[in-house]
């Protein structure tokens, strides 16, 4: 079967396959092999400009916004039947654009996206779009409408390429916007194939637009006047520059941002409960995960134990070719990104940091692969443990009693993600509401599509996931149908 179309010269585009305009390209580089595995268009905003008038076009003048909620709820179940079939090879992909062992790439690339587009199918079916309220100062009633704010522009990320597009694709469509998607630079050819079973399903025209490219690309989808609002996942830095951007064009945006998330490990937590949690929670897709639970808080009578267990665990990841079945955790994305994440445990390690294990890349592998690595010994103000790693680096931090570990937790200017292990559920959900964060676990985390998901402080603005991200592309309309009618 094939998944894409000519990916090195074509962009979707009003439901065809187009020529891009512009005539510069990406090099996609497989972290493991280090060799190109495609090649896609690097967007210039004339293929921008293209992309939103056809998504102005459909959502003005075509059936999408004026079908029935069952109508495009059946479409989008047809489109998670038809990810579905095509999963193995959209995975694998995956695996090629940036490493992700081929075991997780199937989960969240496969059972996560099909699982958003069901969920808002169902959801959609029985969403109220009008209501009748009394009114309070004067007779009769209101409605209270919300309608589909018109065309969305959704920038995601890399390191969860399929899933973190579907989480905002699947509600957009859902209230009947049209959209226009510009995946990261380092992941063009799953999103490409994401637009070949948009096609193959018969999705009318120009409800999905598909433009590769860089931060140029980005930028002129952000800017362009034909665009509604916008929906991002990224850096904090990047989110800054957009939401300024959005904000001089007064349109709405949402921003899924960094983390720096902690974990408060408490007096009667047990080891191996959080050790298993940990596993995921701090070290996820080799450290590249925006609420990674990157800062440990260790009760000061416990800090031997709770070293030596994480010791072990850094040490437990089989690292490796990301298509052995075997193999825990790839390599990191680039070069760029591993020298980042060696630089800032090196400089951590010059200030006087203990690394406990880990802290270089893995010799004898051509990969750009990274050790898991246990940091302690770090001054809260250094830049290790405050900054965003984004590789598989835990920093350890002792506290003295609860009201210290909660200080130490909300001592960032994120809030994204979080944790804390008890052996009492209700005494760690006390501990949890005074945590400064958008989404926390107990005794792990995961977030749930049931549940709202974003941050507090710089984590971001506005939420996913759950009916509450459905809102992020509605207007309200109140209609007062009381004035002027005869008493």
């Amino acid at each position: 079967m094939t998944i894409i179309s000519n990916t090195d010269d074509e962009l979707f585009i009003g439901g065809e396959w187009q020529p891009a305009r512009s005539p510069a390209r990406i090099e996609v580089e497989d972290p493991y092999a280090r060799v190109t595995v495609g090649v896609a268009p690097d967007g210039s905003a004339e293929d921008v400009d293209a992309a939103v008038r056809a998504a102005r076009e459909a959502f003005d003048h075509g059936p999408w916004p004026r079908m029935t909620p069952d109508e495009r709820a059946v479409l989008m179940e047809g489109l998670a039947d038809e990810l579905e079939r095509r999963g193995e090879q959209t995975a694998a992909l995956v695996t090629g654009e940036i490493g992700q062992p081929t075991g997780f790439s199937q989960f969240v690339n496969i059972a996560l996206p099909t699982q958003h587009l069901r969920y808002f199918a169902a959801m959609i079916r029985d969403f109220a779009f009008e209501e009748r309220r009394s009114n309070i100062s004067g007779p009769g009633t209101s409605v209270v409408r919300w309608e589909p704010v018109g065309v969305a522009g959704l920038i995601t990320p890399w390191n969860y390429p399929q899933s973190i597009l579907s989480a905002k694709l699947a509600p957009a469509l859902a209230v009947g916007c049209t959209v226009v998607v510009k995946p990261a630079g380092e992941t063009p050819l799953d999103a490409l194939a994401l637009a070949a079973a948009v096609e193959a399903v018969g999705f009318p025209p120009g409800v999905v637009n598909v433009v590769t490219g860089g931060r140029e690309t980005g930028e002129a989808l952000v800017r362009h006047p034909g665009v509604d609002k916008i929906a991002f996942t990224g850096s904090t830095a990047a989110g800054r520059l957009i939401a300024r951007t959005c904000g001089e064009r007064l349109i709405p945006v949402t921003l899924e941002l960094g983390g720096k998330s902690a974990a408060i490990v408490t007096e009667d937590a047990d080891l191996d409960v959080t050790l298993a949690g940990l596993r995921a929670g701090a070290f996820m897709n080799s450290g590249q995960t925006c609420f990674l639970l990157s800062r440990v808080l260790v009760p000061r009578t416990r800090k031997d134990e709770m070293l030596d267990g994480l010791v072990e665990l850094a040490r437990s990841f089989r690292l490796g070719d990301p298509r052995d079945p075997a193999t825990d955790m790839g390599p990191l994305v680039s070069e760029r990104i591993r020298g980042r994440v060696r630089t800032m445990v090196d400089d951590a390690r010059g200030d006087g940091a203990e690394i406990l294990t880990g802290g270089r890349d893995l010799p004898g592998q051509r990969g750009y692969f990274y050790e898991p690595t246990i940091v302690t010994g770090v001054d809260p103000d250094a830049q290790i443990a405050r900054e965003e790693v984004f590789g598989p680096v835990v920093t350890v931090f002792a506290y003295d009693g609860n009201e210290e570990a909660v200080s130490l937790a909300n001592d960032s200017r994120y809030g994204l993600g979080g944790a804390v292990f008890s052996s009492d559920p209700e005494a760690a959900l006390g501990i949890a509401r005074e945590v400064q964060t958008g989404t926390i676990g107990v005794n792990g985390y995961s977030p749930d599509l049931a549940t709202p998901f974003g941050g507090y402080k710089e984590s971001g603005l506005g939420r996913e996931q759950g009916s509450e991200v459905l809102y992020n592309y509605l207007n309200t309309k109140a209609i007062n149908t009381s004035i002027g009618l005869p008493a």
